[in-house]
């Protein structure tokens, strides 16, 4: 279950950013104004690392190596979104989540996999920004 780690750091006065992890994801988030601005959703951490990324206003990008592990692509015609793979468990790690946010990415998820099942990677390696990693 995603639990939200505390004292991350801040850069923009009038948005905050929230960085949320378990043993499958680590979700960062920016919201502003009352609502989700941006997300970065990193998946496929014991194996080869990939994150979806939103941002209001730019929409989605994909960062990691191209296979049939994006998610989306492992959508069956005509199935249920759970029944892809990567959505059906962040659907189980999702539950401790704000309500709102867990709705709100929920919802980004769904528009991203049936509109951009095939998945167009933005870079080919992921890498981490500079916050997004713990202090040892």
């Amino acid at each position: 279950m995603l639990r939200e780690i505390l004292d991350v750091t801040q850069d923009e006065p009038g948005s905050k950013r929230r960085w949320f992890h378990d043993d499958d994801f680590d979700l960062f988030v920016r919201e502003a104004d009352g609502g989700l601005a941006a997300f970065e959703l990193c998946y496929g951490m014991r194996s080869q690392e990939r994150a979806l990324v939103w941002m209001q206003g730019k929409g989605y990008f994909h960062d990691g190596e191209a296979s049939q592990d994006f998610i989306g692509a492992g959508l069956i015609d005509g199935g249920p979104l759970e029944s892809d793979p990567v959505i059906a468990r962040f659907s189980l790690s999702s539950g401790g989540l704000p309500r709102n946010l867990r709705i709100a990415l929920e919802g980004h998820l769904r528009e991203y996999a049936l509109q951009q099942a095939d998945g167009a990677a933005r870079r080919g390696r992921f890498r981490r920004a500079g916050w997004q990693t713990r202090a040892s």
